[in-house]
């Protein structure tokens, strides 16, 4: 199976290095111009991961079209951007596996959603799990989730395509599932880089993380996910990953929030994507719309609206007190 990847970014780059550690062929696909013939010639991606020295055998190239024999292709490009760039592709393979994380902010759909509007005739699997691309690019172990709308025939087809001795994925059917914990994880991240930037403690962080993972299971289970997939890789895994480390974006943009930096400041470096800044007020409505409780998501809102975070960590202290649960 002949594998590209969509997106030249920190995670794309990052992905095909994997793919390409036992000298199979893998074409990387970068927006900015200039960058495939950088990567081509030096062997590093100076933008977005310029740690890395990538494998000879990856072929990089800024034309689409050169995509276009690709078995399977890898969509890593940032979640608001992935449908225009699917809508550019002059051909579509059997296999696109989605490695955004996050919600349509314009439409309120899921990654798959738009993938399979525009491309109705392939099969969309969603990529996802708790990584680093640093980690990955070094080759160190990781474990992920590969949820499958195709089943168990696309994950025959898929995973010896994408299993290599330190990359190691897990089979899923729930597609839903694996793109919510992606989803919310990151506005989760938002709001446990507030707590460290506020200096609030170890305590409060895991008590965040434990209480937005109760949102995160009420938003999946309502949106048709399963309880077993956002306990795993891709759901409490990531969540507990994304919520600890400064190498997350999301984490850094809370932190520089909790730190007093506004959030116009804070997103002003446009070379990296914090997707929970976008995700945030779209995942508020949807969450509305199915009556699903989620005020640690509301509270990012609020910060990424301007109020100051010492108000909004105060408001959420102060909620009634009631028994600790799914619908809590």
């Amino acid at each position: 199976m002949t594998i590209g990847v969509i997106g030249a970014g920190a995670w794309g780059t990052a992905l095909a290095q994997a793919l390409a550690s036992d000298g199979r062929s893998v074409k990387l696909w970068a927006l900015e111009v200039g960058l495939a013939d950088r990567i081509n010639a030096t062997r590093r991606n100076d933008l977005y991961l310029p740690s890395a020295d990538l494998a000879a055998s990856i072929q990089a190239t800024g034309d689409l079209a050169d995509m276009a024999d690709c078995d399977a292709l890898l969509i890593v490009t940032p979640a608001q951007h992935m449908g225009a760039t699917l809508a550019k592709l002059p051909a579509f393979p059997q296999d696109l596996v989605l490695c955004a994380k996050g919600i349509e902010a314009s439409s309120g759909r899921m990654m798959h959603d738009v993938a399979h509007a525009i491309a109705p005739a392939s099969d969309i699997a969603v990529l996802s799990g708790p990584t680093f691309a640093h980690e990955v690019a070094a080759g160190l172990p990781c474990a992920v989730t590969l949820a499958c709308s195709g089943g168990a025939a696309q994950w025959e087809r898929l995973s010896p395509a994408i299993a290599r001795p330190n990359f190691r994925p897990y089979y899923s059917d729930d597609v839903v599932g694996a793109e919510v914990g992606g989803a919310v994880k990151n506005v989760l991240a938002i709001a446990c880089g507030v707590v460290d930037g506020l200096g609030l403690g170890q305590n409060a962080r895991n008590a965040l993380i434990t209480r937005g993972f109760a949102e995160m299971l009420r938003f999946g289970v309502a949106l048709g996910g399963k309880a077993e997939t956002l306990n795993g890789l891709c759901g409490l895994g990531d969540l507990v990953l994304t919520c600890s480390s400064t190498s997350s974006r999301n984490f850094s943009l809370g932190k520089a929030l909790g730190e007093g930096m506004s959030a116009e400041e804070a997103l002003a470096d446009k070379r990296t994507v914090a997707e929970g800044a976008h995700t945030a007020p779209i995942l508020a409505t949807i969450a509305q719309q199915h009556g699903v409780q989620m005020p640690i998501v509301e509270a990012v809102n609020h910060l990424l609206a301007g109020r100051p975070a010492k108000d909004v960590v105060a408001e959420l202290l102060a909620r009634p007190l009631k028994a600790e649960g799914l619908t809590a």
